[in-house]
């Protein structure tokens, strides 16, 4: 299908004359003055590649015809080449701000008609077609965006299922852990985000917050290793059973290291780190691999404290919980192991956080307690 010219001028000799011109090349459509120009270019279907525009028109002349282009937002989509017998110098200006393409002045040459007329033509078929295959391609990024958004959620959604059924067979084992793993959740979200503040070097982000959290339900799954006859004691550990006790953190790092392939890269490696080091000590007195300093890795120190926040002011079938304000003050105090001074000042500025989730949480417990 060839292009089409509208020409509109309110001469018939110079429309036949422009006809006459490039009907070997286009079909020209013909418009004695701008109202009806504008309702040929209205129709959508016409596909109108060029608009080949008189100035001096009666009734309704060229720039109002201009004008009402502009009002539609068809200028700048489909361009204007003004022929008119205008000489003026701020007549041509003016059109070019409007945003028309070329200007000729009457009488013209059929030889440069159809040269300016093809390149505008060609110019404005390449533009066509180059919007054409941006939009397709923008269409395609949407649709490939859309696919790794599900797939990023689906691996979201494994990544935390396989958390939940691990959480899960951990409970199973030690009936304490359950409430526990929920409130350590808790306790790491609210140290992690202030960490997050104040210490912008650590890298942390909400999103790595969120995924701190959620791996810090593993700190002891390697808990379903220990036997039952130490596991679930009713009392103190022997030394010789406190160092099969400690062997949690590397069974469960070794269990986790082998499903790796089953998740993200960033929640194994960040599940990794708090199950393993999560008893590690700053001064290099924790266990299993007597990490120092920023050697231990900022997830495992943050779920470090909420680990022993939690112990100490939970009730345990070895001993009874202690009040929020003296396990406060041992964790600062280092009669919980040594902890980094930074952690430290981030626990101080959230201690109303941590001591106003335990007594929700001792709310819920005495309510459970009552309807059962």
């Amino acid at each position: 299908m060839r292009n089409k010219v509208l020409v509109v001028d309110d001469m018939e000799l110079n429309r036949d004359l422009l006809e006459e011109i490039l009907e070997k090349e286009y079909d020209v459509i013909k418009a004695p003055g701008g109202k009806r120009a504008l309702e040929l270019l209205d129709r959508k279907d016409l596909n109108i590649v060029v608009v080949l525009l008189d100035l001096l028109m009666p009734e309704m002349d060229g720039f109002a015809v201009l004008d009402a282009m502009r009002d539609r937002g068809l200028m700048g989509k489909i361009p204007v080449l003004v022929i008119s017998s205008e000489q003026s110098v701020g007549v041509e200006e003016k059109c070019f701000d409007y945003g028309v393409s070329d200007f000729i002045r009457k009488p013209f040459e059929s030889s440069l008609i159809k040269r300016r007329v093809k390149n505008i033509v060609d110019l404005f078929v390449y533009k066509e077609n180059l919007e054409e295959r941006v939009e397709m391609q923008t269409m395609e990024l949407r649709k490939q965006y859309q696919l790794l958004k599900e797939q990023a959620e689906k691996l979201e959604k494994n990544n935390e299922e396989i958390i939940d059924i691990l959480g899960t067979v951990v409970e199973c084992r030690d009936l304490e852990s359950g409430d526990h793993i929920k409130r350590v959740k808790t306790f790491t979200r609210i140290l992690a985000e202030q960490v997050m503040k104040d210490y912008p070097e650590y890298g942390l982000t909400p999103e790595k917050v969120r995924i701190i959290e959620s791996a810090s339900a593993l700190h002891d799954v390697g808990k379903i290793a220990i036997p039952d006859n130490i596991l679930l004691k009713p009392g103190r550990l022997t030394p010789e059973e406190f160092e099969i006790m400690k062997t949690h953190t590397t069974r469960g790092s070794e269990l986790l290291n082998n499903i790796k392939d089953a998740w993200d890269d960033t929640y194994g490696q960040y599940c990794y780190e708090i199950c393993r080091y999560h008893h590690e000590r700053f001064d290099g007195r924790g266990y299993p691999d007597k990490l120092e300093g920023e050697a231990i890795p900022i997830s495992a120190q943050i779920v470090s404290i909420a680990d022993v926040y939690d112990a100490l002011v939970s009730k345990r079938i070895y001993k009874d919980a202690y009040a929020i304000g003296e396990a406060y003050d041992m964790i600062m105090k280092g009669e919980c192991g040594t902890f980094s001074l930074k952690i430290l000042g981030c626990f101080a500025k959230v201690r109303a956080d941590f001591e106003e989730t335990v007594r929700i949480n001792k709310e819920r417990q005495m309510e459970a307690e009552q309807t059962a």
